[in-house]
């Protein structure tokens, strides 16, 4: 842009053609080097018009380029339209038919260039027209027109420049009654460097839009790839989208920052692309999590839980029978004994329970047994004032119940609670043993992995590195490898902040109720007290509300 921004106005009338073509292919150089440096499509698009309108001195212009997206009827689109006597936000025009009957039209399908010294001469034995609305709409006269189509390496032509009014002084603005005084033709010599600088556009052009077409299939790949992560865990549904825009947006507020520690850390856009990319895929791992862990609502996976129910429900219905038996045992014995069948309370039961009395109280036991099963299931039951201070007698009442026995189906006596069962009934916090957290935490190991794969260009070179380190904590107690502060990637210990955030706040999931936004924020301050977050970064976090970019609000300022 800078090299286009230093191009002369114009060319003098007075100098010789020599001289003047000599300046206009130094002119031409440096736009070319300016267009293989711009890397924005629509700066690209900018830059071309308005260097081939200082080239020329055109007073105004407007560029479209060739949709094909439909084979059976292409358009040329309009893009961007330029004028120093007009406004520059005019309503853009409709597409145009890629036909011959317009000026722009008959360029795009035919690829030859018109150079017309008055529009309005036209003999109409050709077939284009031009179409005047535009003048009397706006109150102008075009008079000159340069037309030159922009062909690829193939030939094929993806776009079209139109250049209007040539005018005798740069600086002049153009009315209806002074254009055909003030404006002249296009040279020869102007027309033969605009075809090349035309040429030099179509090979920009086609590589921004390259460029930007790999950039959608990433996009794509990505956005597919977060909804495999979604589809096994419905719960978190969002949450890769939301701290993407919670992390940019907390970086793009650190790079505001002109003093304290956070002034050291500037991003450019590349930089906020990397965080971008990192924060969208940072879970992505979860895809090598079993999926009855990753979804795992209670203590008890259901078929665990039917288990227990059913050896529960089975050991009472035998208690019961047994119970029945001995209430029936006196008219039992005689029969048996007159029979010689032997003695009816010489049984598994009779072993296990000395009494009658032994057995009612058992039963009894169970019944009240099954609602303390249901509540030890619920992922946070044990933090509750309702058993907080009894987890003695909780564990004395699941030792009793692991020590009873059950005849299964085929026979075989098992243990009505499994030591596992009773190890999950006992967690403290959560839903997930020890076992089945390191499993989970696992993701982010299969994460790096994964994005280790991708051959990362040199600005997104960090993305694995980030994804990596966003569990990570400042006192060393995070993971998967207990870095320090210092270890600790800036854009890490951002989307670190931003998880954080949106794992309190999100929608309820099974294992836990959403946190109101100022209760989230309090646990965000405490985590950084205690050295797990960048303090720094939860303040600012909290100053310059980052979270309304997901439209959280405040009850009130007062909170703030």
């Amino acid at each position: 842009m800078a090299a286009a921004d230093h191009v002369e106005p114009a060319i003098a009338p007075d100098r010789s053609e020599a001289k003047a073509t000599a300046t206009l292919l130094e002119r031409l150089l440096a736009i070319g080097t300016a267009l293989s440096a711009c890397r924005d499509p629509d700066q690209l698009l900018s830059l071309i018009l308005q260097s081939s309108r200082d080239l020329t001195c055109s007073d105004g212009g407007s560029l479209y380029l060739v949709d094909r997206s439909d084979p059976q009827q292409p358009w040329l689109r309009f893009q961007i339209f330029q004028s120093d006597s007009l406004p520059s936000s005019l309503e853009a025009p409709p597409p145009l038919p890629l036909d011959r009957h317009s000026l722009a039209g008959y360029v795009a399908a035919t690829g030859e260039t018109l150079n017309l010294a008055d529009v309005y001469a036209l003999d109409g034995q050709q077939p284009f027209q031009f179409n005047a609305s535009f003048d009397q709409r706006l109150n102008y006269r075009t008079c000159s027109m340069l037309v030159l189509p922009m062909c690829d390496q193939t030939g094929s032509v993806i776009g079209v420049i139109q250049l209007v009014n040539r005018k005798c002084r740069a600086d002049l603005k153009l009315t209806a009654a002074i254009a055909s005084e003030e404006t002249q033709p296009y040279s020869a010599a102007e027309e033969a460097l605009l075809r090349s600088l035309a040429g030099q556009a179509a090979i920009a052009i086609e590589r921004t839009l390259l460029q930007r077409s790999i950039e959608n299939l990433f996009e794509g790949f990505i956005c597919a790839s977060i909804k495999i992560i979604e589809s096994r865990d419905p719960c978190t549904m969002g949450h890769s989208e939301r701290v993407a825009q919670l992390s940019v947006r907390l970086a793009e507020q650190v790079h505001a920052v002109d003093h304290g520690a956070l002034a050291a850390y500037q991003f450019s856009n590349a930089q906020l692309q990397e965080l971008h990319y990192a924060s969208l895929l940072h879970d992505f791992g979860k895809v090598g999590v079993p999926e009855e862990i990753l979804n795992k609502s209670h203590k008890l996976h259901p078929t665990e839980q039917q288990g227990l129910n059913y050896r529960l429900q089975l050991l009472q219905q035998q208690l019961q029978l047994e119970q029945a038996r001995r209430w029936l045992a006196p008219t039992l014995t005689e029969a048996m004994q007159r029979a010689g069948l032997g003695h009816p309370l010489d049984c598994i039961w009779c072993r296990q329970f000395g009494n009658l009395a032994d057995l009612e109280v058992t039963i009894a036991r169970l019944q009240q047994a099954r609602s303390l099963l249901q509540d030890l299931n619920q992922p946070q039951i044990l933090a509750t004032p309702a058993y907080r201070d009894r987890l003695a007698e909780v564990e004395a009442e699941l030792a009793w119940l692991a020590s009873l026995q059950v005849m299964d189906w085929d026979g075989q006596m098992r243990s009505l609670l499994a030591p596992a069962e009773v190890e999950k009934l006992l967690i403290p916090k959560g839903s997930l043993t020890q076992q089945e957290r390191l499993a989970i935490e696992s993701h982010v190991q299969h994460t790096f992995a994964f994005l280790q794969e991708i051959p990362w260009t040199g600005p997104l070179a960090q993305v694995p590195h980030i994804a990596h380190a966003h569990h990570e904590r400042l006192d060393g107690s995070g993971y998967p490898l207990g870095l320090e502060q210092a270890q600790i990637p800036m854009q890490a210990q951002i989307m670190a902040v931003a998880d954080v955030y949106d794992a309190l706040t999100a929608s309820d999931r099974p294992y836990k109720r959403r946190v109101p936004i100022e209760k989230a924020l309090q646990i965000l301050e405490w985590e950084a007290r205690d050295r797990k977050l960048n303090d720094q970064l939860v303040q600012l976090f909290r100053q310059q509300q980052i979270f309304q970019i997901l439209g959280h609000q405040l009850q009130s300022e007062d909170s703030v």
